[in-house]
């Protein structure tokens, strides 16, 4: 049986390179356990937020210790001790609050108030389906961090940064990405055979619940003493996770209309379009390489195209282009560089988001379809049972 997590030739030495580079990158081993092992070589421990740690690494995105502790001063600011031991009750699929309060036994009212306050906090996620609400445990990244953008704080933040490479380390290395990169709609609006899960517009149209909500990242960002001149306001969330956006009034509700609006005001702010890695789109994030972790990460590789899922790449006629170096400022990846009289792609640093098509005055610069590409997951369900096998993969290799 195939690795599934196996990577492109020459990405360890990427890796080593680009990690070098950064400023928040620490030079710890990455997954170290922590708390008592038993002999079956499980980690068993009395502590509330180390069981509850093991828990939350046990979903598919995973939480992995660190020498540190940090992770435990983020439980610890999030749960109370009595938060934790509950949210290590619920499972992984929604179940309602009377289910859950047969299977551990409590009081259904004060199980009802207890699931609430925790799912306001964005400690856990509800789902509701008209009268019907069910509670289900809610992984750290994309998820928990996600849903604290009401609570936010400066120290918070700097706990986020802290273990930022421990968490995105092992994410970024998986075969599977929670997310992908989708082109601009100018970029391929007059294109032959664009896959459907290829075009936004048509596919914020299909959706019946949409909100906006401030962008988190850029907010962290700011908290810290580095704001971003981007606008604020371009996450894009649909269905489930729109209704509980909106519900713990994280967003506001908009029209498809007003939602094509904001894809025009990322377009024209040079934002990378990144929605949730799935055919069935959950989120939409507009993203800029300041502030969003993932977009800062893969710039500093040597090849940026090789940690993203991405369905197309830049390429230049020479025969057309004027070198007047339009495209090189709209790039977010670097991935263009100015010779004498044409500029030119450089390989493997185009992510295909489809930026410079449009900059161009001449119309010398197109999308071509990456060859060999094999369609997204139908649901974001299925993305993270793939992320979940390949992160056991890589856990057993070591």
């Amino acid at each position: 049986m195939s690795v599934l997590f196996s990577l492109p030739p020459g990405l360890t030495d990427g890796i080593k390179e680009g990690l070098n580079k950064t400023t928040w990158y620490a030079e710890t081993e990455i997954d170290q356990p922590m708390g008592n092992s038993s002999k079956g070589g499980n980690i068993v421990s009395t502590d509330v937020y180390t069981r509850l740690r093991e828990f939350m690494d046990t979903l598919p995105a995973g939480f992995p210790a660190t020498p540190t502790g940090v992770e435990i001063r983020i439980l610890k600011k999030l749960f109370t001790p009595e938060q934790a031991e509950l949210a290590m009750k619920l499972g992984r699929e929604p179940e309602e609050v009377q289910e859950i309060a047969v299977r551990i036994g409590m009081d259904e009212p004060e199980l009802a108030r207890r699931l609430e306050e925790m799912a306001q906090k964005g400690l856990i996620f509800r789902n509701r389906d008209k009268d019907r609400v069910s509670y289900q445990a809610c992984q750290f990244l994309v998820g928990v961090y996600e849903f604290q953008l009401n609570r936010l704080d400066k120290e918070f933040c700097e706990l986020f940064e802290e273990y930022l490479p421990h968490i995105g380390t092992t994410l970024m290395s998986l075969q599977t990405k929670q997310l992908r990169v989708i082109p601009v709609e100018s970029a391929v609006e007059s294109a032959l055979a664009v896959a459907s899960y290829n075009r936004i517009r048509e596919l914020v149209k299909e959706q019946e619940i949409i909100s906006v909500a401030p962008c988190i990242c850029r907010k962290e960002r700011g908290l810290l003493g580095k704001p971003c001149a981007r606008p604020p306001e371009t996450c894009l969330s649909f269905g489930n996770f729109a209704r509980f956006y909106i519900d713990n009034q994280m967003a506001r509700p908009i029209s498809t209309d007003e939602a094509l609006k904001i894809l025009d005001q990322a377009e024209e702010a040079g934002l990378v379009l990144n929605p949730s890695n799935a055919q069935q789109i959950e989120w939409l994030c507009c993203c800029c390489t300041c502030c969003c972790p993932t977009l800062k990460f893969v710039k500093m590789m040597p090849r940026p195209a090789d940690w993203v899922r991405a369905y197309y790449q830049a390429v230049i006629d020479a025969d057309l282009c004027i070198a007047c170096g339009e495209c090189l400022e709209r790039c977010q990846m670097a991935a263009i560089k100015q010779e004498a009289e044409t500029a030119k792609m450089i390989e493997g640093r185009c992510i295909g988001c489809g930026l410079c098509v449009a900059t161009c005055p001449v119309e010398a610069i197109s999308l071509k379809p990456k060859p060999d590409m094999e369609a997204p997951p139908e649901s974001l369900a299925e993305t993270l049972r793939k992320i979940e096998i390949e992160r056991k993969a890589l856990a057993s290799s070591r």
